[in-house]
This record gives structure tokens, C-alpha cells and sequence, in this order.
């Protein structure tokens, strides 16, 4: 699909906008304080495949820490600040990569200005991240007449960003990165659509506050894919309330749905029913964690295979033998398929083994 061509941006080594690659972010979800635990989930979700991880920081201790992290992350580091501009001094000071502003939460223009200086001098993108539920009056941004009560929700965000996008051209700073996110899936689409037809600064999508999996992995579906779909968006996050790595896993599976991302192991299930005679959901969670080492592999080097797992005889044998590698299971255990052809007949406790030595020696 064609997509919007924004300025790139440079975040620590990953280049954002301007065709480059869509890239996965999240957000850790410890004590920024506690540099063990924040490093332990900033390391996990860098295995998962995450390109850029942000981190909360409000208060002193949790600035005081970021030194530490930011030596010891794997992947570009984002400082969350809200309220006190103070703590986004100390983030840039601390060697992060990016800062995300929330025009919101920061409507002091002097602050904001003392913080895109420094960001300026130290060639730091800012991240002007406006959601939905932190509007209010602080930015200027009031009720009007001009639009419906459709199209009026959309247009406060989109003027929430411009509050802050105005003052930091005020110092001639444009290293700008743009989210407009809402709890609402229709405004939020629409906020992305009316702002990528004005600007050209990379936009970071998602749409926060989504809630629990499976609801908010829904939620999130809908509306990021649709923005995507329209070719809008150069970085995304799928906001859950859940492990940052599953936010990942999301993110980068959703991409990979809409041949956005490319590499990795493409996996192909059935729902189970009253056919199916082996524990399916278990036999599918070990070959997936059996196999990631080579998922991993996979994704670097964008290459990608398809494995069939399939839990009866109606459509097992014809899903298994169309995929690189299949497993069609049936009452006395399974058969093994690779490329097509019948390798293996095998008990359901031999199923995970094997699929993974034949696909581990094919690798």
C-alpha cells in the first residue's frame, strides 16, 4: 500500500518517517526507579522485536535514574514526561533519545521553549503526544461552533498538537514526531486522517487506553489498522493493559497482517471443536516457544515461513501440506508435513519434537 511520505526523524539508530520501516514501540510498565526491574522489561521486549521502548518518568528518583538505563537498553529510550518540565531536563541530560511532551499536561510556553532548546542543542526529536482524556483548557483549545459534535472531538486533539507544534517553530525546532491518540476508535482515526493532510511530521498511532486483552487488543486492531490501511502512520504502539511484550507481539503481527512487516514465523491454527483429539493449545505453545530462537533469526533477516498446525482431519491435511511446514492432527496422533510431502506419522507427545528437528534442520 502507498503511505504518506512524512520528514524522517532520527531516534537514537532508528529512522522514523519517510518510508522507512514502520516501527513497534511500548512502554514499561515497572517503577522507572527500579532500574533492574525497568531494564529486565526493556531487554524482554527488545527480544520480542520492539524498535523503541518508553519509559515513565515522574518524579526525581525516576530521572535520576534513566543514566543507568539508558546505558544498559538495548533500544532507543523515551522519557514520558508530564507536568514539570524539570524532568524532561534531566531526561536529555540523561542521554535519552527522545522526549515525549504532552501538550495537556506542559502549557507553560517558557517550558516548554527552555526544554526544545536543549533538545535542539543535543539533536533530540520531541514527541508532541496529545491524548484525548488530557486536553482540557490548557492548551488554548475550546469549544466551537465550526464543526459538528462529530468532527469537533477530532479537531480539539489535532489543536492540542498545534499548540505545542507552534511554539517549538517559535524557536525553529521542527524535529518533531506527532501522536493524536483518544479512547475513541472513530476520533481517533480521524484526528490522524485531518492532521496527515496539513503536516508532514511522522505520526506515531495508536489508541490509548484500550484496556484489557481481549477487548483492547480489538480496539486497537480497528483502529490502527484502518489508519495504516489509508497510508498513514510511521511508528506504532498497542496500548494494553498488559506485559509490554504483548504489546509488541501485537504490534508486530498487526504489521505483518497488512504486509507492512515481513520476516519471522507465520503461524496457521485451527479454532478446535469437538473433533479434535490432542491438546492443540498446548501443542501450538511449545512448537512457538520451541521455535523462536528461529523466529528471531527469521525476522533479521526478514525472511518468513508459514507453519500449519491444525487439529483434525476436515481441513488439517490441506492447511498442512500448503504451508512450508504442517502438522495434521488426528486420532492416533499426527502426520508431519514439509513442503508438502508426508514426512513423519507421530504420537501427539513425539508431535512438538519432531516438527522442530525437521524444521531446525531445514534452518
Amino acid at each position: 500500500m502507498d503511505r504518506n511520505q512524512t520528514r524522517i526523524i532520527k531516534v537514537g539508530n532508528v529512522l522514523i518517517g519517510g518510508g522507512n520501516p514502520i516501527s513497534v514501540q511500548t512502554m514499561t510498565k515497572s517503577s522507572t526507579a527500579d532500574v533492574e526491574q525497568t531494564i529486565y522489561q526493556i531487554e524482554q521486549a527488545a527480544d520480542y522485536g520492539c524498535d523503541i521502548i518508553r519509559v515513565a518518568v515522574p518524579d526525581v528518583d525516576a530521572a535520576e535514574s534513566l543514566k543507568d538505563i539508558v546505558k544498559k537498553s538495548p533500544i532507543p529510550l523515551v522519557a514520558d514526561i508530564h507536568f514539570n518540565y524539570r524532568l524532561a531536563i534531566m531526561a536529555l541530560e540523561s542521554g535519552v533519545q527522545k522526549i515525549r511532551l504532552n501538550p495537556g499536561n506542559l502549557k507553560d510556553k517558557d517550558a516548554v521553549k527552555t526544554v526544545a532548546e536543549l533538545a535542539k542543542k543535543l539533536n533530540v526529536p520531541i514527541r508532541i503526544g496529545v491524548n484525548g482524556g488530557s486536553i482540557g483548557n490548557t492548551c488554548n483549545v475550546t469549544r466551537s461552533d465550526e464543526f459538528s459534535e462529530k468532527e469537533r472531538y477530532s479537531n480539539e486533539i489535532i489543536k492540542a498538537a498545534e499548540y505545542h507544534i507552534n511554539l517549538l517553530k517559535e524557536i525553529d525546532f521542527e524535529n518533531i514526531i506527532v501522536s493524536l491518540k483518544s479512547s475513541d476508535i472513530t476520533s481517533t482515526i480521524d484526528a490522524n486522517v485531518l492532521f496527515s493532510k496539513k503536516y508532514d511530521f511522522p505520526l506515531h498511532i495508536g489508541l490509548t487506553e484500550a484496556g484489557c486483552p481481549p477487548t483492547g487488543l480489538i480496539k486497537s486492531t480497528i483502529a490502527i489498522s484502518e489508519i495504516l490501511k489509508l497510508g498513514i502512520g510511521d511508528t506504532v504502539r498497542v496500548s494494553l493493559t498488559a506485559d509490554p511484550a504483548e504489546e509488541v507481539v501485537a504490534g508486530i503481527e498487526m504489521l505483518k497482517s497488512l504486509k507492512l512487516r515481513f520476516g519471522g514465523i507465520n503461524y496457521i491454527s485451527c479454532p478446535t471443536c469437538g473433533r479434535c483429539d490432542v491438546e492443540l493449545m498446548s501443542v501450538i505453545g511449545n512448537i512457538k516457544k520451541g521455535l523462536f530462537p528461529l523466529h528471531k533469526k527469521l525476522e533479521k533477516e526478514q525472511k518468513e515461513i508459514t507453519i500449519a498446525i491444525m487439529g483434525c482431519e476436515v481441513n488439517g491435511p490441506g492447511e498442512a501440506a500448503n504451508a512450508d511446514y504442517g502438522v495434521a492432527c488426528g486420532k492416533n496422533g499426527a502426520i508431519i508435513f514439509s513442503h508438502g510431502e508426508k514426512k513423519n506419522k507421530v504420537t501427539e507427545k513425539e508431535i512438538t519434537r519432531k516438527l522442530i528437528e525437521i524444521i531446525s534442520y531445514s534452518w
